[in-house]
């Protein structure tokens, strides 16, 4: 279809979406970026929340986990290392993930990223099942 883009979500296990879009918003590891057609071309560190595809009416979700994206004449590559749709989101198991991520004690730099990295991943979990209902 002229004027739309291709998404490709690819995660280790599998491709998790393959689809034509009119615009793709993603959460990078700093703020979020929107894509339309004929963006140019870019390669960015994701970062964890809701991607959004929308074609004409329809609006997709789907919670991407880390990863890259590659955009280039008009295919959006998504390599992640998880793709769920947000109502299939564990919210009871990201509650718990981030109840423990702040109680857990980080007296080193590396304790102290995975922490902040598992805090980030439940907080953006939980918004992402949030927004879906």
């Amino acid at each position: 279809m002229p004027g739309t883009l291709r998404c490709i979500v690819v995660t280790p296990e599998q491709t998790a979406l393959e689809q034509e879009a009119d615009f793709v918003a993603l959460p990078l590891f700093d703020g979020e970026i929107g894509i339309a057609p004929n963006h140019s071309p870019m390669i960015g560190r994701l970062g964890y929340g809701a991607m959004r595809l929308k074609l004409g009416n329809d609006e997709k979700l789907l919670y991407v986990d880390g990863g890259f994206v590659e955009v280039a004449g008009n295919v959006v590559s998504v390599l992640t290392n998880r793709a769920v749709a947000p109502a299939r989101i564990d919210t009871t198991a990201a509650e718990v993930q981030l109840a423990n991520a702040l109680r857990q004690a980080a007296p080193t730099k590396e304790l102290q990223e995975i922490r902040e990295r598992q805090v980030a991943q439940a907080r953006a979990q939980l918004r992402a099942a949030r927004r879906a209902r």
